[in-house]
């Protein structure tokens, strides 16, 4: 596996240089940008069996990028964690997304509330950004030199915004830092598409979950909305955006 890490100063050429990759090449490229006027901490959390990249976890300053040479068949799941503290040892915590308060989640999942840029590599690649777990960031998926439909993904506006009351989650000065799922805050199967919901055909759309997806059409809002929301793409190099619209 191979990886850069490029400075504030050269994100610009280093995002041209991706767009401009080859993609004759016998692993895939997943390059990491983070546009939000604040810091990010990557989280990266393999499917079972599946290589753990880069420790599962680093920092990413505005405008600085962080390329990936993923290998074949690799599948999981990308998020942001926002307002970390970590010490020089890599212990710490981060006020959304946290994985077990260590910079490197080495397989680790995020805590709840965050979004989910989530990737299956094949002969045909799939990917969606979910907001299933709650929301924390805006995030984008755009893939480059792929054959196929090779839509973009997303969730583009600023859900903390819009946030309903019963799903806030409030940081400093009582600022909304991130959006729950219905699922995460009341538990409730009807939520959840579990027990006698857990079905596409008794599992709906609910208020909760038309409001995110008003706001991000082009993402999952609950557990059975794959028509809209997950992508296809073969042999693509792929560009996740923390923060697209800033």
């Amino acid at each position: 596996m191979e990886v850069m890490l490029m400075k504030p100063l050269l994100a610009l050429l280093f995002i041209s240089f991706f767009i401009n990759l080859s993609v004759e090449v016998s692993a895939t490229t997943i390059a990491l940008y983070n546009k939000c006027p604040h810091p990010v901490w990557p989280g990266i959390q393999p499917s079972a069996g599946r290589p753990i990249l880069a420790k599962g976890g680093f920092k990413l300053n505005p405008k600085q990028a962080y390329s990936l040479r993923v290998p074949a068949e690799w599948s999981g799941r990308i998020w942001g964690r926002r307002d970390c503290v970590f010490d020089a040892a890599g212990k710490g915590h981060c006020a959304t997304g946290d994985c077990g308060g260590s910079l490197y989640c080495n397989g680790l999942g995020g805590e709840p509330p965050a979004t989910l840029a989530e990737i299956t590599l094949g002969a045909q690649d799939f990917y969606d950004v979910s907001l299933v777990d709650g929301y924390n960031l805006a995030i984008s998926i755009t893939p480059f030199k792929g054959k196929g439909r090779c839509s973009y993904a997303g969730c583009v506006s600023d859900l903390n915004e819009m946030c309903p009351v019963g799903l806030q989650v409030k940081g400093h000065n009582n600022a909304v830092v991130a959006c729950k799922s219905a699922c995460f805050a009341f538990k409730s199967p009807k939520y959840c598409c579990t027990g006698l919901y857990g079905n596409p055909q008794s599992c709906k759309p609910t208020a909760y979950s038309r409001i995110f997806k008003t706001a991000c059409p082009r993402a999952y809002s609950y557990a059975y909305d794959d028509p809209t929301s997950i992508a296809t793409c073969s042999g693509a190099s792929y560009l996740v955006t923390y923060c697209p619209h800033h």
